[in-house]
């Protein structure tokens, strides 16, 4: 893992920050959207009533995706009111799990310079309590370090429950949360301390930034999704008082978090869920768009399916445990919010009823709906088009293909979770692996391979039946672009050569750290 955190200006990306763009192309799209949605339901002939069905229920789905978007980004320019001059006490909370006592030292070494003229850091040592053989070299880092080490002894709530041990134990009013490989700026304090001069707001959230987004193919596919979300998704949640707490690089008020009863510990996404509870108590929430720590990508497909799975199964938790529809005390626009975003982990249902229409269409002949291919296309690419084109310019062109694929490629990640949600499946708090998992990871991907094989025997099904028709060539670019969209995925699984490696492709080497590269 690169754990070299000296940079230059350009490694900086900020370019995802600048979200400012003409509410006409909003307008537009909206009315594209439902055109195209109203124009499918009630213009054309229905074919199989069962397909056509569940065609519908992907619009709806894909129209509830879009309107909650351009209503979220409608305006991205809201800045909270702020003075500079507010400086309460800080106690600043690094939480650490096993991680290499390496890059505990480069965050513990960050926070200590902060500029800022009253604060104390605390290491948060879950290492005992989780099992980790490293726990007493952290206490040894913190004695050297001269910060204070907070050893938990009594297991309970993973990070939730270390972050509230810790509550119990230290006295500020205001607490600064960091992951072990989120390396805050110096001006971080600062700018973030000002908000709460106004004594209502309860937690200011800063962007996740990952250093090591070039590293390889995989940090740079994640980090391009997070562009979208820590761009202009926030930006436009910040005026609608639903900034989303999102676990490291925040400030929080002990005040909102001891009304709540501390961080909770219920959910593996305890900062998502945390942040619901404080905001259906009246507080108010800041987004802070610019980044003022830097933190570390997970660089195998592996580990950025279990981030992915935490995340999805945490978010689902808001629509079958804590439904913000029926939670008094939130506004509308929050529980339009909360419900977007945990919504978008249901995109992996969607994206599989999607791509499962052509294959049906070529092994049994049916279809949801009787219509040329020329006229649904006259209809669906303008749309379709557009759509990407308003994400391009509200992003600053920083959304990408692979982004898109890595979204739609983890349908069966989010329908892992969606299943364990939906059953209430306790799932167990995974710390993001810091290290680089080497080998071969096909078994992530073979839905998608079984899928690409499904598609050309279908073909060659179809093509046998009723030869080559203008029903089958509008199938065969459905399943082909589905094929396409899923590749960057695939491509994920196999493994990278790099001059760097030494070991066989193919062997799982878990515990072996990634060798620094330069670029």
């Amino acid at each position: 893992m690169n754990t070299n955190y000296d940079h230059t200006p350009h490694d900086l990306r900020t370019d995802f920050l600048e979200t400012k763009t003409p509410k006409m192309l909003f307008v537009i799209n909206a009315v594209l959207a439902v055109a195209y949605f109203a124009v499918l339901v009630f213009f054309f002939p229905i074919g199989n009533k069962l397909l056509f069905a569940l065609l519908i229920a992907g619009e709806i789905f894909h129209l509830w995706q879009v309107l909650t978007f351009l209503y979220t980004v409608w305006d991205t320019e809201y800045e909270a009111p702020r003075n500079p001059s507010f400086h309460p006490p800080v106690d600043v909370f690094i939480t650490v799990a096993g991680e290499p006592v390496e890059l505990v030292q480069k965050t513990v070494a960050a926070a200590r310079a902060m500029n800022y003229p009253n604060f104390d850091v605390y290491i948060l040592n879950d290492g005992y309590v989780a099992g980790k053989d490293n726990w007493r070299d952290i206490e040894a880092l913190a004695s050297r370090m001269a910060v204070n080490c907070i050893t938990r002894t009594v297991p309970g709530g993973a990070k939730a429950g270390n972050i509230n041990n810790a509550l119990k134990l230290t006295k500020s009013p205001l607490v600064a949360i960091f992951d072990a490989d989120h390396v805050p700026r110096g001006d971080f304090l600062r700018a973030t301390a000002a908000y709460f001069a106004d004594p209502t707001v309860a937690f200011v959230q800063t962007p996740q930034f990952y250093k090591n987004y070039s590293e390889n193919f995989i940090t740079k596919s994640s980090w391009e999704q997070q562009e979208l979300f820590f761009g202009p998704i926030c930006k436009g949640k910040n005026r609608l008082n639903a900034a989303t707490m999102c676990g490291t690089n925040m400030l929080i008020s002990r005040e909102a978090l001891v009304d709540v009863g501390g961080m909770c510990t219920e959910s593996i996404a305890e900062d998502f869920i945390t942040g619901l509870m404080i905001h259906a108590r009246g507080w108010r929430s800041v987004y802070h768009g610019e980044v003022l720590a830097e933190g570390l990508a997970t660089e195998d497909l592996l580990s950025y399916s279990k981030q992915q799975f935490r995340w999805a199964r945490g978010a689902l938790d808001v629509i079958f445990r804590y439904n913000p529809l029926f939670m008094r005390g939130l506004s509308w626009a929050q529980k339009i919010q909360y419900l977007a975003s945990a919504s978008f982990y249901l995109s992996g249902l969607f994206v599989v009823l999607d791509a499962l229409l052509p294959v049906i269409y070529f092994y049994t002949g049916t279809v949801p709906v009787i219509i040329s291919g020329m006229l649904l296309a006259s209809f669906f690419l303008p749309y379709l088009f557009f759509t990407f084109y308003v994400i391009q310019r509200t992003s600053n062109s920083t959304f990408t293909f692979p982004s898109l694929g890595f979204s739609m490629g983890s349908f069966n990640i989010q329908l892992q979770a969606l299943y364990s949600a939906a059953t209430f499946q306790r799932s167990a708090f995974g710390i993001t692996q810091k290290k680089k998992l080497e080998g071969n990871f096909v078994g992530l991907v073979k839905w998608h391979i079984a899928y690409a094989a499904l598609v050309v025997g279908g073909i060659v099904v179809a093509f046998l039946r009723e030869g080559f028709s203008a029903s089958l060539f509008n199938n065969i670019a459905w399943g082909a672009l589905n094929i396409i969209i899923f590749l960057p995925f695939i491509r994920a699984a196999f493994p990278e050569r790099t001059r760097n490696q030494s070991v066989p492709l193919g062997t799982p080497v878990a515990q072996r750290t990634y060798a620094v590269r330069k670029h």
